[in-house]
């Protein structure tokens, strides 16, 4: 790996967030083997920790920490003087208290980024939806291998989280209009915020059906490719399928939806009312991805599918890595239809 890149693949998986061991540790050790380079690891530091982006919009506390020590151990092994910033860096944020939440973020291949401020706890709230999860990075990832699904059409996300799919997609597929959809109180304010932070307003944190599109200032993006995004507050148990039908939209994606037998049943109630609507006398397409954790659940998602009467289809194909994400994870993306 030539210099250049590994503190460019240092970077990216720092401000997203990786974890330490997926960093690629051994290729730095051979590279200060080679020629005892320091200005290799005054690069990384620069480009990680002290990068402007991460000082704006910081990683978590012990994130930052566990990282420098780790850089640091790299250094000393290659028995050369002590490099101050790096001690320093260290100093400084051994002094710092950690906060609730840190922030994540995910190049596009633009260069532009995707920022998101979420939860330290997997669990916070009451709720999951304050983290972003393997199958949203696999399913932002292939919408931007797809873009004309996207383009110029109004999309509808069920259970956005915090937002990373819903944001690629506005960023990078020039949809029409964008809805963003979740239930729980905290992650509609968190998902709003971090619309906002990334570039584009919202009139509304929680905008019940039928609801009114608000134009997007995305940055970047020309007027005409502007979406209009709303983030609406939506229960799949009690929506009727006229609200639904009130949106008027083409496209229906979802990820990491299926991982709660207690919400499956829910879930298959809002998916079969949004296919029975018509947009130009014509259904929605409809995405969800999964990451397979339980294969009962996995299975208890697809015979429910089918005791309604939708049928469906594995998208085969690989999907290009824009994103730093875990590889060991089982992520398959379904279309559904009737």
């Amino acid at each position: 790996m030539e210099q250049q890149q590994l503190i460019a693949s240092f970077q990216r998986l720092f401000l997203a967030g990786r974890r330490l061991c997926s960093f690629p540790w051994a290729e730095l050790e051979q590279q200060l083997k080679e020629s005892s380079n320091r200005v290799i690891l005054l690069d990384i530091l620069q480009k990680t920790v002290l990068d402007p982006l991460c000082v704006r919009h910081p990683p978590s506390v012990k994130y930052r920490r566990l990282f420098l020590t780790e850089l640091i151990k790299k250094h000393e092994s290659t028995l050369v003087e002590p490099l101050d910033e790096l001690y320093e860096a260290l100093g400084d944020v051994l002094n710092m208290d950690e906060p609730a939440q840190c922030h994540k973020m995910y190049f596009l291949p633009s260069g532009e980024t995707i920022t998101l401020s979420e939860n330290l706890a997997i669990i916070s709230e009451g709720t999951t939806g304050l983290v972003t999860w393997e199958a949203a990075l696999h399913l932002a990832q292939w919408a931007m291998q797809e873009r004309d699904l996207f383009k110029n059409r109004a999309v509808l996300e069920l259970g956005s989280g915090i937002g990373l799919t819903g944001l690629t997609i506005c960023k990078t597929c020039n949809p029409k209009r964008f809805i963003f959809s979740d239930y729980h109180h905290h992650v509609l304010k968190q998902l709003s915020k971090n619309i906002q932070l990334n570039g584009f307003r919202v009139g509304s944190e929680n905008t019940s059906c039928p609801v009114e599109h608000v134009p997007a200032l995305g940055e970047g993006l020309s007027h005409e490719l502007r979406p209009e995004i709303t983030v609406l507050e939506l229960d799949w148990e009690t929506v009727t399928e006229a609200q639904l039908s009130q949106l008027q939209v083409e496209v229906v994606i979802a990820s990491d939806v299926v991982y709660d037998p207690e919400i499956i049943v829910s879930l298959i109630h809002v998916l079969r009312k949004l296919l029975d609507c018509r947009t130009n006398e014509k259904a929605p397409d409809v995405y969800v991805a999964s990451t397979i954790r339980n294969p009962e659940t996995y299975t208890l998602f697809q015979t429910k599918l089918r005791n309604v009467g939708i049928r469906w289809e594995v998208i085969p194909g690989h999907i290009q890595r824009f994103f730093p994400s875990d590889e060991q994870s089982t992520v398959e993306i379904f279309r559904l239809h009737t």
